[in-house]
C-alpha cells in the first residue's frame, strides 16, 4: 500500500505537505501577530566571504525565482523573500559589531598542512571569534563562513555509529575518526549561548570549486539553497517554521531517538536521545556507557542504563514544555534486548506513561520493490513482511513533484516492531512525517526520520566533546 503523504501545519492552521508551499501560502507556524520575528546575526569568516554572504542574503530578502528551466514547477519553488510582509515574515540584521573577520594571512598558513592539523587550527581561528561574541546580547544566532582552502573531504569518515550494516557488518571496523571542520567546530561552540550555522562559499557563489574536487557550484538550485539556509536561520532564532499536524482526540506523543557514537578515546560507547514532540522541539540528552553484544554485534544498554536515559529524557522534557507526553514512541537504530526492554518499561511505569512503543528502524533491507518503467517506488511505500517486519520507502518517487528528486536508487527503511500498540500503518505514517521536520531541509526527499537523525548528528559531535563537560540540551546548537 502506499501512505497517504502527511500533512505539515503553518500559521493560522493551514496545511500542506511541502514546507515550502506552506510557508509561502501560510507563513511560518509560530506566526501570530504582525510583528516580525527579528533575526540579529553574527557573521565570522575571512573578509570576502563575509560581504559576499552578506550581498547573496539582502539579495534573498527581495526573493529568487524558481529554477527557470522545467516543467517541475512543484519542486523547483521560487523564494519568496525574507521580509516582513511575506514568507517567514521576518528579517536578518546585520551590524557591523557583529562582524568578526579572519584574517587572511591566517587562512594561508593553512595550505599545504596535513588536513587533520588545518582543522584543528582552523576551528582554533573561529572559535576566538566565537567566544569574543558570547557575551553580545544583541546576538540571536552566528553564521560561520567556511574557510574556502580547507580540504578535509580526504578524511576517513567512521560511521556515526557502530551499528551494524544491512549485511550485518561492522562499518567502523579499521576507519579512523572523522575530524571534519563542522563537528569540531560545533563540539567547541556547545560551550557558548548562541548556535552556529555553518556555510560553504558555494551556497552564495555558484562560481566557486570546493578544493581538491571536480564540483563546481551547489548541487541544488539557489532558490533551493536559500529555502534551506533561511529556514534553519529561522529555527535557531527560535522560530517553528512548521510542525507536525494532531487530531484533539489523540493522545499527546513524543518521539526518542536512540543511537550510539563512539568517543574519540575509543574506549566505550554512549547513547544518545533525542525527545521529539509535534511542535518540532529536540531536546539532547547524552546517556550512559553502551557495549558491543558478541551475539548480534550490535550497541546495546545495560537495564539500569536504558531507564536511566529514558527517565532523564522525560525529565527535561517536563522541565522544558512544563507537562508530559501521555504516549512515547522509541526509535532505536539497533535491536532490544531483554534487559533494555525491561529498562524502557521501568522508566515508563516511573513516569507514568500510559503507552510507551518500542521500535527498532534499520537502516535498509534486503527487499526491493520496483515498478514499471524507469520511476523507482512511490514515497510512502509500506510492504508488511510479517506481523512485525515492515519496510516503507521514505524515499522515492513524489506525485505532487512529478519525478523522484534524488540522485541514487531509494532504499527503503526497514521497521521492526519491538512492542506496540498502534497499528503498522499508524507508525509508519509517523516516520514519514518525521523525515520532513528537518529544519535544513526543506524538500520532500529527507530519507531518516529525524528521531535517528538528529541522535546520530548529535553522536557526530559529542565524539569531540569532553565526556565530563555538559552539553547543551538545545537542538538548535548541534543541526
Amino acid at each position: 500500500m502506499v501512505l497517504e503523504e502527511p500533512l505539515l501545519e503553518f500559521a493560522g492552521g493551514g496545511r500542506h505537505i511541502d514546507p515550502r508551499h506552506g510557508i509561502a501560502d501560510y507563513g511560518p507556524a509560530d506566526v501570530k501577530d504582525p510583528t516580525p520575528r527579528v533575526v540579529r546575526a553574527a557573521i565570522i569568516g575571512p573578509k570576502s566571504s563575509t560581504e559576499g554572504l552578506q550581498t547573496w542574503l539582502d539579495r534573498c530578502r527581495r526573493g529568487i525565482g524558481a529554477y527557470a528551466d522545467t516543467h517541475l514547477t512543484h519542486l523547483y519553488v521560487p523564494f519568496p523573500g525574507f521580509d516582513v510582509h511575506h514568507g517567514f515574515r521576518s528579517i536578518i540584521n546585520f551590524s557591523p559589531r557583529l562582524t568578526r573577520a579572519i584574517n587572511k594571512r591566517d587562512l594561508e598558513q593553512l595550505d599545504g598542512l596535513n588536513p587533520l592539523t588545518a582543522v584543528a587550527k582552523a576551528v582554533e581561528l573561529y572559535d576566538r571569534e566565537l567566544e569574543a561574541l558570547h557575551d553580545e546580547a544583541s546576538c540571536d544566532v552566528v553564521i560561520v563562513c567556511r574557510p574556502d582552502n580547507l580540504n578535509d573531504a580526504a578524511l576517513t569518515r567512521v560511521a556515526a555509529t557502530d551499528e551494524p550494516e544491512a549485511d550485518g557488518s561492522n562499518a567502523s571496523n579499521g576507519t579512523q575518526l572523522v575530524a571534519d571542520f563542522h563537528a569540531l567546530l560545533k563540539a567547541k561552540s556547545l560551550k557558548y549561548k548562541q548556535p552556529i550555522q555553518i556555510v560553504r562559499r558555494s551556497t552564495w557563489d555558484p562560481t566557486f570549486k570546493e578544493p581538491h574536487t571536480n564540483r563546481l557550484g551547489a548541487n541544488q538550485d539557489e532558490a533551493t539553497r536559500a529555502w534551506n539556509l533561511h529556514t534553519a536561520l529561522y529555527y535557531k532564532n527560535g522560530g517553528v517554521p512548521w510542525r507536525l499536524t494532531r487530531d484533539p482526540a489523540d493522545l499527546t506523543s513524543c518521539y526518542v531517538g536512540i543511537a550510539f557514537y563512539r568517543t574519540n578515546e575509543q574506549s566505550l560507547h554512549t547513547s544518545v536521545a533525542q525527545v521529539y514532540n509535534q511542535r518540532g522541539d529536540g531536546i539532547i540528552v547524552r546517556g550512559g556507557p553502551a557495549t558491543i553484544s558478541k551475539e548480534d554485534l550490535q550497541p546495546h544498554l545495560s537495564e539500569e542504563d536504558a531507564r536511566e536515559v529514558l527517565e532523564t529524557a522525560l525529565q527535561r522534557y517536563r522541565t522544558e514544555h512544563r507537562n508530559s507526553p501521555a504516549r512515547i514512541v522509541m526509535h532505536k537504530a539497533s535491536n532490544y534486548t531483554a534487559a533494555e526492554i525491561a529498562g524502557f518499561k521501568q522508566a515508563a511505569n516511573n513516569e507514568r506513561l500510559d503507552v510507551l512503543e518500542l521500535l527498532w528502524l534499520t537502516n535498509s533491507d534486503h527487499v526491493r520493490l520496483y515498478r514499471k518503467g524507469q520511476q523507482p517506488p512511490l514515497r510512502g511505500t509500506l510492504l508488511s513482511l510479517g506481523e512485525n517486519r515492515h519496510i516503507i520507502y521514505t524515499s522515492g518517487a513524489i506525485p505532487f513533484y512529478k519525478t523522484y528528486p534524488g540522485h541514487y536508487v531509494p532504499q527503503p527503511l526497514g521497521i521492526r516492531n519491538i512492542d506496540v500498540e498502534s497499528s503498522p500503518e499508524e507508525l509508519a505514517t509517523e516516520v514519514l512525517a518525521l523525515t520532513k521536520m528537518n529544519w535544513n531541509q526543506t524538500r520532500l526527499d529527507g530519507r531518516i526520520p529525524i528521531t535517528l537523525r538528529t541522535a546520530r548528528t548529535v553522536g557526530d559531535i559529542l565524539r569531540h566533546h569532553d565526556e565530563n563537560s555538559p552539553v547543551s540540551g538545545r537542538y538548535a546548537h548541534y543541526m
